[in-house]
């Protein structure tokens, strides 16, 4: 493995270390000609971004029936990369569950990108509280099969995740391990509030920050184009006024706004990686100088943006 330049966290206390850095599917590895998608893998690998979240967007909102996944399978395979020197973590929906059951999705994802197995996954969105016993099983039963690691959750409400974590420890099962939650400069409520602090800060759970430039908004101060996650509590104005300072820090810092939002999230002592797109290199390049300056500057960084927070008025239990 290469040389790392920030200290790496465990997603799960059973599990090794992964990456500070993680690259998302949605939108991504469709965006890039095959030698990109090829070289990028390559350079993540180099720049603590080797954990790579694979999934299939073919249910409820995320009806698209896209290729990103099977596009990442085939960079991956021409990349050479090794399969220990990256982490992969897979997705389950849970819009048509149980009556598409979740080996039947993962089976379908694994093939779909050429994999024998993923190393953790999580469990997506929901409209209506699941069947939290059934569910826990149902994922116990993948990891008992060696087709997953472990798992977590993705923006759910608190009272869910910490039944599944009550009814994982009852039954002596694996419960959900991390939490991949809406959180960045604007976005913090949910994270860092009376809702999720707790369980971050008596390490029953570890934090995978996602959306952490409002689908760009906060990277270029631009409106993207492209279907991007969902305005809760709809203050996205809100967020996209704050732009300018939030340029105006990361030039103090000498990054780009990106690196700076990256930064920000790893300055939370709970953040094991951040998780965001690149369809570019040069992105990749840009956003690895995030380490340097978390690891050095954190505390400075967090200072720096206190004014940014937006969502200190938006419920911050979950059902994002």
């Amino acid at each position: 493995m290469p040389e790392t330049t920030y200290p790496w966290k465990p997603l799960d206390s059973r599990s090794a270390p992964v990456p500070p850095l993680a690259l998302g599917s949605w939108n991504t590895w469709d965006r890039m000609a095959p030698d990109d998608a090829v070289a990028l893998i390559r350079r993540a690998v180099e720049l603590d971004a080797g954990f790579f979240d694979v999934a299939y967007y073919n249910m409820g909102p995320h009806s698209e029936n896209s290729k990103t996944d099977i596009l990442f399978g085939q960079a991956l395979r021409a990349s050479g990369v090794d399969r220990d020197d990256i982490v992969l973590c897979g997705k389950l929906w849970l819009w048509d569950w149980p009556n598409q059951g979740f080996r039947a999705q993962l089976v379908e994802s694994l093939e779909r990108a050429g994999l024998d197995r993923f190393d953790t996954l999580v469990v997506g969105d929901y409209l209506d509280a699941p069947d939290l016993p059934h569910l826990v099983a149902d994922v116990n039963e993948l990891i008992a099969e060696g087709l997953v690691g472990s798992w977590g959750i993705n923006n759910w409400r608190i009272e869910h995740t910490r039944e599944a974590l009550a009814v994982a420890a009852a039954q002596g099962m694996a419960g959900p391990a991390f939490a991949q939650l809406k959180y960045g400069i604007a976005r913090r409520s949910m994270a860092e509030g009376d809702a999720y602090g707790p369980l971050f800060a008596e390490g029953a759970l570890a934090l995978q920050a996602s959306d952490v430039f409002e689908g760009g908004i906060l990277a270029t101060g631009r409106m993207p184009e492209r279907k991007i996650g969902a305005d809760v509590g709809g203050i996205r104005e809100q967020i996209a006024a704050v732009y300018p300072e939030v340029a105006r820090v990361a030039g103090e810092f000498g990054v780009t706004p990106a690196a700076l939002g990256v930064a920000f999230c790893l300055s939370n002592p709970a953040t094991a990686n951040v998780l965001f797109g690149a369809s570019r290199l040069a992105q990749l390049e840009e956003n690895h100088a995030a380490l340097t300056l978390a690891r050095d500057h954190g505390a400075e960084v967090r200072g720096a943006l206190a004014d940014c927070w937006v969502d200190r008025e938006v419920r911050a239990d979950g059902a994002w």
